[in-house]
């Protein structure tokens, strides 16, 4: 038993047994069971929530408050307002260190990169100027070590200039893994330095946002890499046999001619100029019409059309670029090669339920046999072979991580099936 707990046990049973001398001996006649019970239920009670002891257990600790500066800030709330969310820029460590200064216990509040000062405020920003190097030495032995300095005198702060206010610091490395990128300073006017914990915790915080800030732009290269590839995969076969048809056609049928140049046209020209990585269905639904229209003309009666597509999905967001060239696998690899050619079906819905964009794409061509299709597809039904649908599902994982589905069917002779599903946008 922990202390306090005999005295109060030892107070109970001494408080029950005067609870029966008095109601049982002394009373004449007696009182009853149910009267004698309550008496010393009632006086249990009193005792056991006035005395402080282990069967109460302890009287109730108000939590800590979490560090606060002298505006009321906490570094809880700091850290879910960091501005560096957005990278190591000037503007960012500006927005920074004004978020940072009531909180960090200092009288001013520096942040740089490697080789400028971005953001500096309160004493000595006379001379410790946004843009110019820094200059104490302290901010060169951490950038170089990779670790926090505590300053507690000004000589060893190191400032070239003799009239710097500042008397001690703690400059704490900010990294993105194992590489440093720059310092979070705080400094002091006393030869108190400001607490070190309070300072590295928040430029662990700092770093943690700037990581994230380097993956989100890692992420978005990579989308935008995976759309130069498409559009470079843009086939030019495809080009110059819709030429040599709009050439024939101009014999024949100038009119026809003059129309598939229009849409050779919107075709490329609605590929090149697509900078944004989502667009509204409708929009890729004209695209690929024209794409499907340009090829019908080459390939004539043996290229049929059917398309299937809910009016609700016209304004649902899709990535750019994406159903076009499923379309041209279909039409390339699925009918090119069959004699009595074939129809591609353009099929679209849009599930409340999951909030879901699906996306089919089919054709009743030769189909592929299961070692090609296991080739493309790998173990799992994902494309991992072909340039084309190794760049869709590349470029898919890099706007949805593992939010969407990209599967094929197939079966030689009987056509193939790519089904798209995508998170509603």
């Amino acid at each position: 038993m922990r202390n306090g707990s005999l005295p109060l046990a030892f107070a109970v049973a001494l408080a029950w047994g005067v609870v029966y001398l008095f109601t049982q001996v002394f009373a004449d006649p007696p009182l009853g069971v149910a009267v004698t019970v309550l008496i010393g239920v009632a006086i249990t009670l009193v005792l056991t929530v006035g005395y402080p002891s282990a069967l109460r257990g302890p009287r109730t600790i108000r939590p800590a408050r979490p560090t606060a500066g002298r505006h009321g800030n906490t570094i809880a709330a700091v850290g879910r307002s960091m501005p560096l969310r957005s990278g190591l820029t000037t503007e960012a460590a500006r927005r920074a260190v004004e978020l940072l200064h009531p909180v960090l216990g200092g009288d001013s509040v520096a942040i740089t990169d490697r080789e400028k000062v971005l953001a500096f405020l309160g004493p000595g920003s006379d001379h410790h100027r946004v843009g110019s190097e820094p200059q104490t030495e302290a901010s060169a032995r951490v950038l170089a070590r990779g670790r926090t300095i505590v300053v507690r005198d000004r000589r060893r702060l190191g400032c070239p200039n003799a009239d710097c206010p500042l008397q001690s610091a703690v400059v704490a490395p900010l990294a993105i893994g194992d590489r440093v990128v720059g310092t979070l300073k705080v400094y002091r006017l006393d030869d108190i330095p400001p607490p070190r914990g309070v300072v590295e915790g928040l430029a662990g915080i700092l770093s943690l946002h700037l990581e994230l800030a380097e993956l989100d732009h890692e992420r978005k290269l990579a989308v935008h890499a995976r759309l130069d590839a498409l559009r470079a995969q843009i086939n030019p076969h495809f080009l110059f046999n819709t030429l040599n048809t709009i050439a024939s056609k101009a014999r024949t049928d100038p009119e026809e001619a003059r129309q598939l140049l229009l849409r050779l046209s919107d075709f490329f020209r609605y590929a090149v100029r697509q900078d944004r990585h989502l667009v509204e269905f409708g929009q890729e639904y004209f695209f690929v019409r024209t794409y499907l229209s340009l090829e019908q003309a080459r390939y004539g009666e043996r290229l049929q059309i059917r398309y299937d597509v809910d009016p609700q999905v016209l304004t649902a967001h899709v990535p750019v670029l994406t159903i076009q060239p499923l379309v041209e696998n279909a039409v390339k690899h699925g009918l090119a090669d069959k004699l009595d050619g074939g129809t591609v079906t353009l099929k679209a819905r849009v599930d409340p339920l999951t909030r879901t964009t699906a996306i089919r794409v089919s054709d009743d061509g030769v189909g592929m046999r299961p070692e090609v299709l296991e080739q493309l597809t790998g173990e799992h039904g994902t494309p991992n072979g072909g340039i084309g649908l190794r760049n869709i599902s590349e470029r898919l994982e890099a706007l949805y991580g593992e939010r969407y589905r990209l599967d094929i069917q197939s079966h030689y002779g009987d056509g193939t099936i790519v089904d798209l599903r995508i998170p509603l946008g």
